[in-house]
């Protein structure tokens, strides 16, 4: 996994946990930290995020070998 996915991979979970802390709490994390949601690095953050989740989405349907993954193989002995 490359470094940029591995960021965008923090981003996206950074996203989940502030949606989940908006639909279980009424609370936008984000939007505490950077000073309302019209703030412009709040903004910022959330297009990050959107981003993110977009490189994530492009990484679901890759092959796996182009991930670097590969299947153990199995002699039949």
């Amino acid at each position: 996994m490359s470094g940029l996915q591995r960021v965008a991979l923090l981003l996206t979970i950074i996203g989940a946990i502030n949606w989940g802390l908006i639909g279980f709490f009424q609370f936008d994390l984000v939007a505490a930290i950077f000073g309302g949601q019209d703030s412009a690095l709040a903004r910022i953050i959330y297009g990050l995020v959107g981003i993110a989740g977009l490189i994530n989405l492009a990484i679901l349907f890759k092959p796996a070998e182009e991930l670097g993954r590969t299947e153990p193989k199995t002699s039949r002995t």
